[in-house]
C-alpha cells in the first residue's frame, strides 16, 4: 500500500498494511518548532546553525519538511488556506531566535520588537497600528492572545458582528486550494487532510479572532461562554448564519479541489476538561449538534470526503451525539483524561469512529517520562487502537517544546518498529 491507501483503508475500519501515522497534516496534529528543530538534529537532517520554518505562528508550530516525512514514514499531509491565525501570509522568511536559542525561520509580518519587560508582541496582519493581538511572554514558546472586547450593549447586539469574518470565500483562495490539491495529489502519495475554515461553530481559539483589527461583538472568552447559554439566541443565530456561508463555501471549494482530498478539518471546539465533558449533552445537541450534523451531511451527500472533530479532554460521555452528528474522525482522543480509558474506547466505538491520535500522552509521559516509557505506551496504543484498521497514529495533540530529544527519536523509533520497519538511527 502506499500513504494514501493506507490511510483509507484505516477510515474505513479495515486494517491496513500498517498503522497510518500524521505529523503536521493540522493545526491540532504537528510539532512545536523547537522540538521539530531537537529532532532534525537527532535525524542528521541539518546542520546546528540551520532554522527551521515557523508554519504556524499562534502555536509556534515547525514546518515538517518532506525529508523529515521521509525519514518519519509519515502517510498524510496538510492542505491550509494562504492566512495565518494572525491574519498574515507565511512569506518573505526572515531570521528569528526564540527564547531558548533555537534558531527559526518566521514571516516578514511576524512582530520582533521586544516590550520593554521583554514579552513579544503579534499584531493582526504585522499592522503595528492597529492594537496587538497576541503575546509571547519573556522566556516563553507560545503567542497568548489578547482579548479586544469592546463594550457589550446588550439592546443593540447585532449577529453581524460576530459574523464580520464570514464571507464568500475568494476566487484567489479558491485558486489556492485547487493549486494545492492537485500539486498534493500528483506530486505525493500521501492523504490530504484539508483545513478550508469556517465550519468551527464556537471555537474558542477562533472567538477572540486574532486576524482581525478591530474585532466587534462578543469576542471576551469568559463572555462567549456565558453567553451560550445567557444569550443562546444570539448565538445560535450566529451559528445558523456562519453554517449558511460555510455550505455555500463549501460548494465551491468541492468543485475546485474534488475528491483529491481524503479527510477535511470541521472543527477544533472543545467540549471536554480533564474531568469530564465541558458542556452537558443537552447543551451540545440543542447548539452544536444540528449545526455539525448540518456540515457532515452536506459533506457525506456530496463528496467523499471523511470528516474530523478536534476536542481535547474527556468527552466519553459525547462521543455518541459526534456519531449522530456524522463525524467520521475523533482527534486528539486524550487517554490520560478520565472516563477515556484507550481500550474501552476501542471496545465501544472503534467500528463507528475512527481514532485519529491517542498515541502518546504529550502533558506526562512524552515530556516528563524516560524513552522506554514512551515505547511502551507507544506500542500499547498501536495494539489497542490499530487492531482492526480505524487508527492514525499521532500524539495526544501537538508535541510540545521541552520534550527531550531522546524521547522524540524513542517515540518515533517505537511508531518505526511497531510498523514492522527498521528503527531510526542518528545522532542526540
Amino acid at each position: 500500500m502506499n500513504s494514501r491507501e493506507r490511510v483509507e483503508t484505516a477510515l474505513r475500519h479495515e486494517e491496513p498494511d500498517r498503522v497510518p501515522l500524521d505529523l503536521g497534516a493540522s493545526p491540532v496534529t504537528g510539532m512545536h518548532v523547537s522540538s521539530v528543530y531537537l529532532l532534525r538534529q537527532a535525524l542528521g537532517l541539518d546542520p546546528p546553525a540551520a532554522p527551521v520554518k515557523v508554519v504556524e505562528p499562534y502555536q509556534m508550530l515547525g514546518e515538517i519538511a518532506p525529508d523529515l516525512m521521509e525519514a518519519l514514514g509519515v502517510d498524510v499531509v496538510g492542505l491550509a488556506g494562504t492566512k495565518t491565525l494572525f491574519g498574515f501570509e507565511n512569506k518573505n522568511w526572515k531570521p528569528w531566535t526564540l527564547f531558548d536559542g533555537t534558531p527559526v525561520l518566521v514571516p516578514e509580518a511576524f512582530n520582533t520588537e521586544p516590550e520593554p519587560n521583554g514579552d513579544v508582541l503579534m499584531y493582526p496582519e504585522g499592522d503595528k497600528t492597529a492594537p496587538p493581538s497576541g503575546r509571547m511572554p519573556k522566556g516563553g514558546f507560545y503567542f497568548d492572545t489578547i482579548v479586544r472586547q469592546e463594550p457589550i450593549d446588550d439592546e443593540h447586539l447585532n449577529v453581524e458582528d460576530n459574523l464580520e469574518e464570514f464571507g464568500p470565500i475568494s476566487d484567489s483562495e479558491l485558486q489556492h486550494f485547487a493549486t494545492e490539491a492537485d500539486r498534493l495529489h500528483r506530486e505525493t502519495d500521501k492523504a490530504i487532510l484539508a483545513n478550508f475554515g469556517g465550519t468551527a461553530f464556537g471555537d474558542i481559539a477562533l472567538v477572540p479572532a486574532p486576524w482581525l483589527k478591530r474585532p466587534k461583538g462578543i469576542r471576551d472568552i469568559e463572555e462567549w461562554y456565558v453567553s451560550t447559554v445567557a444569550r443562546f439566541d444570539y448565538v445560535y443565530e450566529v451559528f445558523r448564519r456562519q453554517c449558511e456561508i460555510a455550505l455555500a463555501n463549501l460548494e465551491k471549494i468541492y468543485d475546485a479541489v474534488g475528491d483529491k482530498v481524503t479527510a477535511v478539518f470541521i472543527t477544533g471546539t472543545d467540549f471536554g476538561t480533564q474531568q469530564g465533558p465541558f458542556i452537558s449533552r443537552q447543551a451540545y445537541r440543542n447548539l452544536y449538534l444540528p449545526f455539525h450534523r448540518r456540515v457532515n451531511d452536506w459533506i457525506h451527500e456530496h463528496t467523499a470526503w471523511k470528516t474530523f472533530i478536534h476536542s481535547c479532554g474527556s468527552v466519553a460521555a459525547l462521543i455518541p451525539d459526534f456519531i449522530e452528528a456524522g463525524f467520521d474522525i475523533l482527534n486528539p482522543v486524550q487517554c490520560s483524561a478520565a472516563e477515556m480509558d484507550p481500550q474501552t474506547l476501542k471496545d465501544q466505538f472503534g467500528d463507528r469512529i475512527v481514532f485519529w491520535g491517542g498515541g502518546v500522552d504529550t502533558q506526562k509521559t512524552l515530556p516528563f517520562g524516560t524513552p522506554d516509557q514512551v515505547r511502551a505506551e507507544v506500542a500499547e496504543r498501536i495494539r489497542i487502537f490499530g487492531r482492526g484498521g480505524g487508527f492514525v497514529f499521532n500524539t495526544v495533540h501537538n508535541v510540545q517544546a521541552g520534550t527531550p530529544q531522546e524521547n522524540l527519536l524513542a517515540l518515533y523509533d517505537a511508531m518505526r518498529r511497531a510498523r514492522g520497519e527498521a528503527g531510526l538511527t542518528g545522532r542526540s
